[in-house]
């Protein structure tokens, strides 16, 4: 099989190095896509890449999505909140040690919390 002229020119989509992997990985999901792209105008893809594509828009997949990020928005409104549970302990116990030097021991009795 004779290799493809690609349609796009290397100024369109200039080569840039990766600085971390994620950037690599993202240059090179961004290359099949185009090149998937390119075989579905051609009308030369695979049944594998229609069904991919045709699963990624179908309502399921989308409401999976809607779930996920739901999902995640819970996950980090509960990390959220226990955080400020603990910034919130920490908060009452410097107010504790505070209130406490202003009291005055002016009895032998040995200091209760409980008696105001």
């Amino acid at each position: 099989m004779a290799a493809r002229k690609s349609t796009k020119t290397k100024d369109e989509f200039p080569e840039q190095i990766a600085l971390t992997p994620e950037e690599w990985e993202n240059r090179l999901i961004a290359k099949s896509f185009r090149a998937v792209e390119e075989r579905i105008d051609n009308g030369t893809a695979t049944a594998a890449e229609y069904v991919h594509f045709l699963k990624a828009g179908s309502v399921k997949q989308r409401e999976e999505m809607e779930k996920l990020k739901e999902e995640n928005a819970l996950l980090r409104a509960k990390t959220s909140a226990i955080e400020s549970e603990r910034d919130r302990a920490v908060f009452y116990q410097e107010v504790i040690a505070a209130l406490s030097s202003y009291r005055t021991e002016s009895t032998d009795e040995p200091f209760d919390p409980y008696v105001y």
